[in-house]
């Protein structure tokens, strides 16, 4: 059947098959999420599920990535979620890499065995929001998942071959915990030694709770120089030993990409350019989610 709207997928899985295995996200509760309003969570039922993938595989039967939606595939135990992949593989004798969105609590519940079953059969990448690596502003923001227990999913899920893309939420503390939020999320960051890292800029979205907060005067946004200056100061602050870097989502003022730590130094050298007006920013009306 077709993918109920709106889909919601990392831009690094334009490409992918888009199979949708639950609806919605079981966490749906962080103040500054929008994503999946209006679609209450439910688990698709496996024969719903199936038939998507033979019909995946009869319009794109040499497809090599396969990205699970929503936002929160990994609520399914391994029992449910197996005959899934097993069929995937099946499905596309190419298939080299599954990926998902993951919560940290639905990868911490999880044994080294039942972790290293999901790697046997190529789900290899998970997409995990950190969003702050200070639990003072996760718990403002009603995230689900504390920084501890993010940092041990993602050392897990490592050691037992799946890669994590990290997600920060840049301005997620406000003008209030912007300091905090900076020095904790290297720390958390360095922690964890993501071999992905993606920055994003939070954008209000009307009708969220952090929406209502700000219009209440208990939240304040980060305007754009403090958005670029948290980008600078995380990225001074970390260190990485591999990981890909991106800041190229719509929602940043600045787009910049590298590898840490061999570009960690060029990328605050052109963030401290823009800070100074020395570099082009997105216009406003360009941004979005």
């Amino acid at each position: 059947m077709p993918v109920i709207e709106p889909a919601i997928r990392p831009p690094a899985e334009a490409d992918s098959v888009l199979l949708q295995v639950t609806v919605g996200c079981s966490a749906d509760g962080c103040a500054f999420c929008g994503a999946y309003a209006g679609k209450p969570f439910r688990i698709k039922p496996e024969a719903e599920v199936l038939a998507d993938i033979e019909e995946e595989r009869r319009l794109r039967p040499a497809a090599r990535r396969v990205f699970l939606m929503d936002g929160d595939a990994l609520v399914l135990d391994n029992r449910r979620l197996l005959p899934i992949l097993d069929r995937l593989a099946e499905a596309f004798p190419s298939l080299a890499r599954v990926s998902s969105y993951a919560n940290g609590f639905n990868v911490t519940r999880r044994s080294e065995a039942e972790l290293r079953e999901l790697r046997a059969r190529r789900l290899s990448l998970i997409y995990l929001g950190l969003e702050s690596g200070s639990q003072a502003v996760l718990d403002g923001c009603r995230k689900r998942s504390g920084v501890g227990e993010m940092i041990e999913a993602v050392t897990r899920a490592d050691a037992c071959g799946i890669r994590s893309s990290v997600i920060v939420l840049l301005g997620l503390g406000g003008r209030e915990r912007s300091a905090e939020h900076v020095r904790e999320t290297a720390r958390a960051l360095n922690r964890m030694q993501p071999r992905y890292l993606s920055f994003l800029s939070l954008m209000l979205i009307p009708g969220t709770p952090l929406w209502r907060a700000a219009r209440r005067g208990e939240f304040t946004e980060v305007d754009a120089a403090g958005l670029l200056r948290e980008a600078r100061d995380i990225l001074a602050g970390i260190e990485l030993e591999r990981t890909v870097f991106r800041c190229d989502h719509a929602s940043n003022y600045l787009p910049l990409e590298g590898r840490l730590p061999a570009d960690r130094d060029r990328l605050v050298r052109e963030l401290d350019e823009a800070l100074v007006g020395r570099a082009p920013l997105r216009p406003e009306f360009l941004r979005g989610l």
